[in-house]
């Protein structure tokens, strides 16, 4: 059972139900909404933050659904990891490349810039005070700028929130093989859910 009461949408501020539109979405889809509104002003903002970053990206979906496992692998987030966005779906995550995320290094089906924003990825969830110089040079010879600030606002999104889901420990409606509490779960493998996209 969640370690805070995740609420339904019923316990929620109109304003909160307003921007979020729960009905005709399952308990997954909403996720950490519901513990959010116990707090619906912050709820709301964070709700419109995490939609303006999605909705408003200029990077493949394919590279934020493979950026977002890798973290959610890293943060342990059980709810994160067992569930896979429509639009890195439709751009090509499929289970065989989450597998290959294991060993990004090693995957024939990685792009080198794929494989950049990954280890920039694993870097800033697991020893991100070992990010150098060269780090940033790694990502520049594939991305802008603009779009390797992107990428660290997508990358410190899912490290942020999702090691709070995980300390909230969320996996009721998982499917079976999240529930486990002990050793280390991977989102390869299988019973993964697929929910909406970008807002």
């Amino acid at each position: 059972m969640s370690r805070i009461r995740l609420l339904p949408p019923e316990e929620w501020t109109p304003e909160l139900r307003e921007l979020v539109q729960p009905e005709g979405r399952t308990d997954l889809e909403l996720g950490n909404v519901r513990i959010y509104a116990h707090r619906p002003e912050l709820a709301e903002a964070y709700v419109q933050f995490t939609g303006a970053i999605r909705s408003r990206s200029t990077l493949p979906a394919r590279l934020i659904e493979i950026v977002r496992l890798r973290v959610a692998f890293h943060n342990q987030c059980r709810s994160c990891m067992a569930i896979r966005y429509a639009d890195g779906v439709e751009a090509g995550v499929t289970e065989d490349l989450v597998c290959s995320l294991e060993t990004p290094d090693e995957a024939p089906d990685l792009t080198d810039a794929e494989r950049a924003a990954l280890r920039f990825a694993d870097l800033m969830a697991s020893d991100h005070l070992s990010i150098s110089d060269a780090t940033i040079e790694d990502l520049r010879a594939h991305y802008s700028e603009p779009e390797i600030v992107e990428l660290g606002m997508h990358i410190g999104l899912y490290v942020g929130y999702g090691r709070l889901s995980m300390a909230w420990d969320m996996v009721d409606e998982l499917p079976d093989r999240f529930h486990e509490r002990e050793g280390t779960i991977t989102p390869w493998g299988s019973n993964a859910t697929v929910v909406g996209g970008r807002r």
